[in-house]
């Protein structure tokens, strides 16, 4: 391995925690075509068992290091080619750790375009800076006069030149700008004030109408807030010292590095140079640093909430293959009624108007009764949109005319968001051309209550609202974050080959959407794969793509037993032995823990699987196709509790958790308003995460702490003591997301209305802005 990729792997193994041959090891794996997926699965040997997560940071800092490796390659070239590369600075640029450092040591030999520094050295002032710096006694004016000429007319024009030679020498100085840029990470506020005759349009950024908050700990949350109120003009922001205190040791700084010591005319001549130079020059590259780095941090805190809560939703528990009906609740327009069998197929669709102004109650029940019992219903899938607590209690009402005796339908309230968004796409239209675009919401919203994977990956991740900020965070690094996440979703939990979409077979390793298409396509026209093997028939999919995709395919009742494992092919060789060690067939001894308790994973391993695969192997042979999604469960609503009219403090409800913030957890608790539940609401201990207590699709029981009816604000506690009854809760507490059901043009839950919603946007909005600016803000 050369210098440069071990310096990239003793980086990133410092980073993730592991030892650089194992770094190396998976870049090798990488860098060869292997996916995270596969490797984080399949080549535990290798990584020395790096997980999934350590993978994709080491992905992601493998892609950075190699830039930054490339960037050095081409700055040591340049100078090298401007022949003014000495060994110390060969050195310095060696040793660079950031890119940030590299270009400081690079900005003095930077092609720049003409400066007032390169004018004021054309007219022969350079002499003169000289001359200050030598003779501190002198007077700057006195020795500026020998530079006058016909460019140079006046002292005032011959000093000001020399001063800004001296301030393009600092400027380039990159062990001030380190120095400079370390005390100001440090030190350095985030200064918000509101731009004149702003007050009234911008009230929503109140809070930030005067605003100074320390750039080192500024949450995530209150950056993006500050961002986007200056994005839309309505403050003036600045990143710089918090009172003159602070600002005179930064200017001292810069005085040091010139090597001002005295009270000579020159030294004070100098000590006010230093002082523009900061005001003028020097502030300003401080400024546009740290607010890139600011901004970058801010985004990477949002992208990595809305990841982890994107992976909780995906990764929820699937109610199971049964016949579902599932219900988009309307009023004006109807419910909207789909029915699809235990494989997700559309079965039978249908409109009721059981709310005004048809009121057709009687009506809407026996068209539900008649569907129920026509396609022996297991499960009924109602969209938590406008109406949905009447539409419950309607479907509630309907069951109870089942006759005694009959195996009545499991009601349960589920998650809208992004249905619309799907029943609108392309692929909907490709699936049901003939069906109206409403109906197609309700066949998603059936489907995902029997498995939220599957129809989750038809929908763009920012379409399903759990993020924060997410129309302000960088584009491109949320794409990329999101699709690894659902990525790494899809492959833990595997996939029927013989009844997967092709939407859900594009985030298998090593397919994409041209080969899931093609398998899809294969299938129609071949029937239902026999075998693993039988995937190398498919058009386009070659020997590469096998080996990542294998594993993660399921086949059952397929002609090889271990086709419904996570037993990769290449290992089907040491899964016999272990079978034959049995003496069983291998039908009868998957599944069967106590045929294999006896067995020692150490005795089967060889050159080829170590210990790690052939564990792996005994624990799929024991449960094979294992299922990581937790058992499923469902929040149940209180009778009566259905607006937010009918809460009172006090009042101890069941909600599943919609969203997890920095500062805290939304929790549907069935009035068509979520609430919040602060950070410090909890637990009966300091939380740091959220996400240390709760997760996306939690099922929890909340006591409600305050209502407040006329700005939709909802605070709730997950507290077992009795702190939040008897002491007001933080401000925070008490602010909830707004009516997220509404499905207008379909984005009710990805984003919110620029005029309504200084906080966020997705799943956030105007009251959880409120919770931003007013009861999360430090001066509170």
């Amino acid at each position: 391995m050369d210098a440069v990729a071990n310096r990239i792997a003793r980086q990133i193994a410092t980073d993730i925690d592991a030892r650089p041959e194992q770094v190396s090891a998976t870049v090798a794996l990488l860098d060869g075509g292997d996916t995270v997926p596969f490797v984080a699965r399949y080549r535990k040997e290798v990584t020395g068992g790096l997980d999934d997560t350590q993978l994709r940071h080491l992905a992601e800092r493998l892609g950075y290091l190699r830039e930054l490796e490339k960037r050095r390659a081409s700055i040591l070239g340049e100078i090298t080619q401007q022949g003014k590369m000495t060994d110390a600075l060969a050195d310095a640029i060696g040793k660079a750790d950031t890119k940030a450092v590299l270009e400081d040591l690079y900005k003095p030999f930077k092609p720049k375009r003409r400066t007032k520094a390169m004018i004021a050295r054309e007219n022969g002032l350079e002499p003169l800076l000289r001359a200050i710096l030598q003779q501190r006694s002198a007077d700057p004016a006195e020795l500026a006069r020998a530079y006058l000429s016909e460019t140079v007319e006046t002292t005032k024009d011959a000093l000001n030149g020399a001063r800004d030679i001296l301030a393009e020498e600092l400027g380039e100085n990159a062990a001030l700008l380190g120095r400079l840029r370390q005390i100001m990470q440090q030190e350095a506020h985030v200064i918000a004030r509101v731009n004149k005759g702003k007050e009234e349009v911008g009230a929503k950024f109140s809070d930030y109408f005067d605003h100074s908050e320390k750039w080192a700990t500024i949450p995530s949350h209150r950056a993006l807030a500050i961002l986007r109120a200056s994005k839309e003009e309505i403050v003036a922001v600045d990143i710089g010292p918090a009172d003159e205190d602070a600002a005179a040791r930064i200017t001292h700084i810069i005085e040091s590095e010139i090597g001002i010591t005295g009270n000579g005319a020159g030294d004070k001549w100098l000590r006010d140079a230093a002082g523009w130079t900061w005001r003028i020059k020097l502030s300003l590259t401080m400024f546009m640093d740290l607010l890139t780095d600011l901004r970058r941090r801010a985004h990477a805190t949002a992208i990595e909430v809305f990841a982890r809560n994107l992976r909780d939703l995906l990764l929820a528990a699937p109610a199971g293959a049964r016949t579902t009906l599932g219900l988009d609740p309307g009023i004006r327009t109807g419910c909207k009624i789909a029915v699809v069998d235990e494989t997700g197929k559309l079965l039978d669709t249908a409109t009721i108007y059981p709310f005004q102004p048809r009121n057709d109650l009687r009506g809407a029940e026996e068209t539900l009764l008649h569907l129920i019992r026509k396609h022996q219903v297991g499960l009924i899938a109602v969209g938590n949109g406008t109406a949905s607590r009447e539409s419950e209690r309607l479907v509630k009402d309907t069951l109870k005319r089942l006759p005694s005796g009959v195996a009545r339908p499991t009601p349960v309230i589920v998650s809208e968001a992004g249905a619309s968004v799907y029943s609108a796409s392309e692929l909907a239209a490709q699936e049901f051309p003939d069906i109206d675009v409403s109906i197609r919401g309700a066949v998603s919203i059936a489907r995902r209550l029997q498995d939220p994977l599957a129809e989750l990956v038809k929908i763009e991740p920012q379409a399903i609202g759990v993020g924060q900020y997410q129309h302000d965070v960088d584009q491109r690094q949320l794409a990329q974050s999101l699709a690894a996440v659902v990525e790494d979703a899809v492959n833990a939990v595997g996939v029927d080959l013989n009844m997967a979409s092709a939407p859900l077979l594009s985030h298998i390793a090593g397919l994409g959407p041209s080969l899931a298409e093609n398998i899809v396509a294969h299938r129609d026209a071949n029937g239902a794969f026999a075998s693993r093997k039988a995937l190398l028939k498919v058009t386009g999919l070659g020997p590469k793509a096998f080996e990542q995709c294998a594993g993660f395919l399921r086949i059952n009742e397929g002609t090889e037993p271990l086709d419904a494992s996570s037993v990769h092919p290449e290992a089907y060789g040491v899964a016999r032995k272990i079978v034959q060690a049995c003496g069983c067939d291998v039908r009868a001894i998957m599944g069967d823990g106590t045929a294999l308790a006896g067995l020692r994973a150490e005795e089967f391993v060889d050159d080829s699987f170590g210990l790690p695969t052939v564990r792996d192997i005994l624990s799929e042979l024991e449960k094979p196709g294992r299922d990581p999604r937790p058992e499923f469960k469902t929040a149940t609503f209180s009778d009566g509790i259905d607006s937010i009219t009918d809460l009172k403090s006090g009042m101890s409800l069941e909600g599943t958790v919609t969203n997890v913030a920095a500062f805290g957890a939304f929790v549907d608790i069935g009035v068509h308003q979520d609430g919040l539940v602060h950070v410090s609401q909890l637990a009966d201990r300091f939380v740091k995460d959220p996400h240390e207590v709760v997760k996306a699709g939690d099922v929890v029981r909340v006591r409600v702490t305050e209502v407040d009816v006329a700005r939709k604000r909802i605070g709730l506690t997950m507290r077992k003591d009795n702190s939040a009854e008897t002491t007001k809760p933080a401000r925070g507490a008490a602010s909830s997301k707004p009516n997220h059901r509404s499905k207008s043009g379909g984005k009710a839950m990805t984003s919110a209305a620029p005029q309504s919603s200084a906080a966020g946007d997705g799943a956030m909005g105007s009251a959880l802005a409120e919770a931003l600016k007013r009861q999360l803000d430090p001066k509170s």
